[in-house]
């Protein structure tokens, strides 16, 4: 018996899943995963220990009381004794960060949402920027002298380097996020992908393979309406 033609629609052999393709999109998904796992971490501790610095304290119970009072014999001078500028920080983030934590946790459990990439980018820069002055403050100010502190502070290198890594995480986990949006291509906006690939919406016209800028354009007009 002769063999049976095979139908022309079906490929022989199947092919098989491109491994190069499928390793950034399982990057981006566990990165996104971790992400939403920050995110959703950061709400209990704002609401429950960062905010006593700021809210009234009888809001909370005693527990919670103890709880933000046992951190503080680590000694940890800005929640000891916050000084103005870093109940600003506080501030803003009640005001703006905390609302945006669960909108975001939802954004990157969820995955694939490109509409959290300006939100995301804004809120690591701002991050980040506070983060700046709160780990130079335990690497370089002199907690003795400083009366804003009430000499209250660590004393050895060991302290200093300890409150370094309990806030230090929420100075990289905010870079990661910024260089996650702004590399990733998934996340990169469609109008930069726009521009690259039509040269004619940043106000310029193809000729040929060579894009023809507005002041060359203008150069062509009046050439033409002088040799009418």
């Amino acid at each position: 018996m002769w063999p049976r033609r095979v139908p022309s629609s079906i490929v022989w052999p199947p092919a098989l899943p491109n491994r190069w393709m499928m390793g950034p999109l399982g990057t981006r998904h566990g990165l996104e995963w971790l992400l939403g796992l920050y995110f959703l971490s950061h709400i209990p501790i704002t609401l429950l220990v960062d905010l006593q610095a700021v809210l009234p304290r009888d809001l909370y119970p005693v527990k919670l009381r103890n709880l933000q009072q046992w951190y503080t014999e680590f000694k940890d001078p800005l929640l000891q004794n916050a000084p103005v500028w870093f109940k600003s920080f506080l501030f803003c983030e009640l005001v703006f960060q905390l609302p945006f934590f669960p909108v975001a946790t939802y954004a990157f459990f969820k995955g694939g949402c490109r509409w959290i990439c300006t939100p995301a980018i804004i809120y690591s820069v701002q991050t980040m920027t506070t983060l700046i002055p709160i780990l130079s403050t335990f690497l370089l100010e002199d907690f003795s002298k400083a009366s804003v502190f009430r000499g209250q502070g660590p004393k050895t290198f060991h302290e200093r380097l300890f409150l370094v890594s309990v806030y230090m995480p929420y100075f990289l986990t905010p870079l990661i996020l910024l260089l996650f949006m702004l590399q990733n291509p998934y996340y990169k906006s469609e109008e930069k992908k726009m521009r690259k690939n039509n040269p004619g919406s940043r106000g310029e016209v193809t000729t040929g393979q060579f894009p023809v800028g507005p002041s060359t354009r203008k150069m062509l007009r009046a050439h033409v309406f002088s040799s009418i």
